[in-house]
């Protein structure tokens, strides 16, 4: 089983929640934690046991707020690149995940954070959490996907706007502009991700896995969205679990899912 540092790995009842554990550093991402990242998704991946992620940060202040600047200081063009693809394949990871991962955002939410967040597939805010990208006010843009999930989130004004100036919005202006699903108080946090996560691990896990795939088709210019729509839905109409939901229906039962 893999240690972590940086993390804080819990199962419950088949959900696992990853909480980001760097309180000292506001949760900051450093390399070790990014790395940590990919091994617990990667072990998200190969674990039948677990059926979706709630992803948080420790404490209330902050979700993850940002990057470690003391690691990203000695960044240069060389392995500056390195350090933004090795941020993106793993955010990539979580974005196409097969198995539903929340953000369960307690606090900032700031450049690399507030990339985390957007790769995650619902995003619940608290209502003391602050988004933004302040990249700029470094000399820097977001790297690990900031610029693409931003503008596909909230639309490319706003995401021009946030990026350009590094202002950081409210949950409530989150929300307004479509960067959050549902704001709560800091308290009722994880009982409201916990409630969404629930509904969907109660649906067929073959079908929320293509949901993912077909959602993600239409910003992949390389496919086309709506052939991979009817990929998946050949592939449905092919599975135990089709059989299953549509033989509950008729019989007026609930289903019984198996992931097949």
């Amino acid at each position: 089983m893999t240690q972590y540092n940086n993390l804080l790995l819990e199962n419950k009842g088949g959900i696992l929640f990853i909480t980001v554990n760097r309180p000292s550093k506001m949760n900051a991402l450093n390399i070790e934690t990014v790395k940590e990242l990919n091994a617990a998704m990667q072990a998200v991946y190969d674990d039948p046991e677990v059926r979706g992620v709630i992803l948080t940060g420790s404490g209330e202040k902050a979700f993850v707020a940002g990057a470690d600047i003391a690691e990203i200081a000695e960044l240069n063009e060389v392995n500056g690149r390195r350090f933004a693809e090795r941020g993106q394949d793993v955010f990539s990871m979580i974005e196409e995940s097969p198995k539903p991962v929340i953000a369960a955002v307690n606090g900032f939410a700031l450049g690399g954070g507030c990339e985390l967040a957007m790769a995650c597939h619902i995003r619940v805010a608290s209502e003391n959490a602050r988004f933004g990208q302040p990249e700029v006010n470094l000399g820097l843009i977001p790297g690990y996907g900031g610029t693409q999930r931003l503008t596909q989130l909230v639309g490319k004004g706003r995401a021009m706007e946030l990026m350009m100036t590094g202002d950081m919005i409210s949950a409530t202006e989150a929300r307004e502009f479509g960067l959050v699903n549902h704001v709560t108080t800091p308290e009722g946090l994880l009982d409201k991700c916990l409630e969404i996560m629930q509904k969907i691990v109660a649906k067929a896990p073959l079908a929320v896995g293509m949901i993912v795939d077909c959602v993600n088709a239409w910003y992949d210019k390389e496919e086309n969205g709506y052939q991979t729509e009817a990929n998946s839905f050949s592939r449905c109409c092919g599975s135990d679990d089709f059989k299953e939901g549509t033989a509950a229906f008729l019989e007026k039962r609930k289903p019984v899912f198996k992931g097949e």
